[in-house]
């Protein structure tokens, strides 16, 4: 059978079609390989549809494959498929007169558009195909319909030149029986492609849980004859399948395989709406083992399995992005673009469902293993109350599940915190950022049933004004913000001016003194910042550490030394105070550099100070 060519080309209108999508597209042009792929699964599964409903006769549609063909050397990239190929007139409709229509539409639409490449214009106007002359300057299409028509060779130029040629008789050099072709003449712009490394590298990220089995062959390569060739992506991933069926094994296997990540997670929710959501996934807890660590987590968009984008903040709330997990929803559009998302109900509504499983998944394990819980709790307690502090929703559907780690040690939640504290102090809850520095206020409360828990992270300061904003009543105070009532005992409290003096000389009077009788007599005098004014300073540590300036900010960086009139030791600095005023001062500056020291860690002029303090007075003895 003789090959009949004819000659034509795109009408006037439709010439500058090449150039927009180079234009519009030439910074994510490594997506054409996602799109003419994608059509090629598309063509397949249209044939096994086919197959299913009787329609396309002695046609095994189950074992078919779509190949991925490298050759550097004539500068072509080939995809094959065995799907349902097309006769002439279906060519001529789909690639000549559908696609190129849609292209005159968005040419008259947003060709002088700023926004037009944020939009993402392949797909939405049957551009897909024509992705393909971002990396090429030539792309021949030869395909052969399932119903036995004559093949046809398709031949298009960048420059909206093409040829058409039907009874293609060399077809076989291609393709099988029926499927279609796609060889791509790879121009300049595109040469990085002709890499096999970096053809790979694409593959793996927007084709790697296509529906349809890929194969990569490199025309070029010598290939063993017991080589065995394996498909480059998994046709049935984790995430259609039912929770059910899944193992434990398998979903960390999953989570190393698509996060390369060597540390497993700590848990997992399998995500499966049906109507009107329409949506599937997986989403990870990843092991986080500094609050420095990069937060950023990497949730995967997928259409039908065919790779999206990742992290796309519409569908994943902010406080959520530190995930890991792939999210396949077939109701949005291949392309989405971030307008649309923004404004879709769709989207809002996975977004409030998602969060709605994650609130569910943490007070599940909550309340049905609260050990292992609490085995996770460092690792999940940054995020928890990121998100807590982020969304109220989300606040009020963890708040039974936020954990308080005890000095003393194990956990504790607020509720059961505050029923212990009702009798001693109730609606106060102590704690401490630093156990070891302030081990001599925790000691002191430990000695009267007071429980201290810690709060060591910067965040978890922040934290606690989201739970003083949602319980009334309800204040924490770090252990060095005031005496607690149940450390003071019954008596008069005797002012002492000339140890106020004194303490004010060595203190630099830049502090308050004040007097009180404390029950445990060996504490000569604790000092205290309040608790507004110290989370004034960490709220203004926290933006020096963002680059903002705090320089006119008003800050109140006053301290207070409270004096234990009951200590043998203040009772002998007042008698010093009147016969000995050199040694009282030593005395004082000792005290008062130990303060220091149980409240936070020494500067160097302070430690310089105590050491200096410690050796005259062994020289007093």
């Amino acid at each position: 059978m003789a090959n009949n060519t004819e000659r034509g080309g795109i009408s006037i209108e439709l010439e500058h079609i090449f150039p927009i999508i180079k234009k519009w597209l030439y910074s994510e042009k490594e997506i054409f390989l996602r799109e003419i792929v994608s059509n090629a699964c598309d063509a397949t599964t249209k044939l096994r549809r086919l197959v299913s409903l009787g329609e396309a006769k002695n046609i095994d549609a189950d074992n078919a494959k779509i190949k991925v063909i490298l050759n550097s050397g004539a500068k072509t990239i080939t995809v094959t498929d065995e799907g349902i190929g097309m006769t002439e007139d279906e060519l001529r409709r789909y690639i000549c007169q559908i696609a190129l229509s849609g292209a005159f539409d968005f040419i008259e639409k947003y060709e002088s558009s700023e926004d037009t490449a944020a939009a993402g214009i392949i797909g939405h106007f049957g551009l897909g195909f024509y992705s393909s002359f971002m990396v090429s300057d030539t792309v021949d299409v030869i395909t052969k319909s399932y119903t036995g028509a004559p093949a046809v060779m398709w031949t298009c130029h960048d420059d909206g030149s093409f040829d058409i040629t039907t009874d293609f008789d060399d077809y076989a050099d291609y393709i099988g029986d029926y499927g279609t072709a796609i060889v791509m003449h790879i121009n300049d712009e595109g040469a990085e492609f002709l890499s096999e490394f970096k053809l790979k590298e694409v593959l793996d990220k927007y084709c790697a849980f296509m529906p349809v089995e890929i194969y990569f062959e490199n025309a070029e390569a010598e290939v063993k004859e017991d080589a065995e060739v394996s498909p480059v992506n998994d046709t049935s991933p984790l995430w259609q399948k039912n929770p059910s069926e899944c193992t434990d094994e398998e979903y960390k296997e999953f989570y190393s395989k698509v996060f390369h990540d060597y540390k497993d997670p700590l848990f997992h929710i399998h995500l499966k709406a049906d109507y009107p959501l329409n949506f599937k996934g997986i989403l990870y807890f990843p092991k986080i083992t500094s609050e420095f660590e990069s937060l950023e987590g990497q949730v995967k968009l997928y259409y039908n399995q065919v790779f999206v984008a990742d992290n796309i903040k519409e569908v994943i709330p902010e406080y959520l992005l530190m995930l890991k997990g792939v999210l396949d929803c077939p109701e949005l559009p291949l392309n989405v673009s971030r307008s649309y998302l923004q404004n879709s109900g769709y989207v809002s509504k996975i977004s409030a469902h998602i969060t709605k499983k994650v609130a569910d998944k943490l007070t599940g394990m909550f309340m049905s293993d609260r050990e292992a819980y609490e085995k996770s709790w460092r690792d999940l307690k940054t995020f928890v109350e990121f998100g807590a502090m982020k969304d109220k929703k989300f606040c009020d559907r963890v708040k039974g599940a936020v954990l308080f780690e005890k000095c003393s040690g194990g956990y504790v939640t607020l509720e059961e915190y505050l029923e212990g504290a009702k009798e001693k102090h109730e609606n106060k809850i102590y704690y401490t950022t630093d156990k070891t520095a302030q081990s001599k206020y925790i000691a002191m409360l430990a000695v009267e049933g007071i429980e201290v828990v810690l709060l060591d992270k910067i965040i978890d300061t922040q934290y606690i004004n989201t739970v003083e904003m949602t319980n009334e009543g309800v204040k924490f105070f770090r252990v060095d913000a005031e005496i607690a009532d149940v450390l003071k005992s019954d008596g008069d409290v005797t002012e002492l001016p000339a140890v106020a003096e004194v303490f004010k000389k060595v203190s630099g009077d830049k502090t308050q003194i004040k007097f009180e009788r404390f029950k445990d007599t060996s504490t000569p005098a604790m000092l205290h910042v309040s608790e507004e004014s110290r989370r004034i300073e960490d709220m203004m540590r926290l933006y020096a550490m963002n680059g903002m300036d705090t320089m006119n900010f008003p800050m109140d960086n006053s301290a207070t030394l409270t004096v234990n009139t009951a200590s043998t030791l203040i009772t002998k600095l007042a008698d010093k105070c009147e016969s000995d005023p050199a040694l009282a001062e030593k005395m004082a500056g000792q005290i008062y550099s130990l303060c220091l020291l149980s409240q936070r860690k020494l500067t160097s002029d302070e430690l310089l100070a105590l050491l200096d303090g410690s050796y005259d007075l062994l020289e007093m003895l």
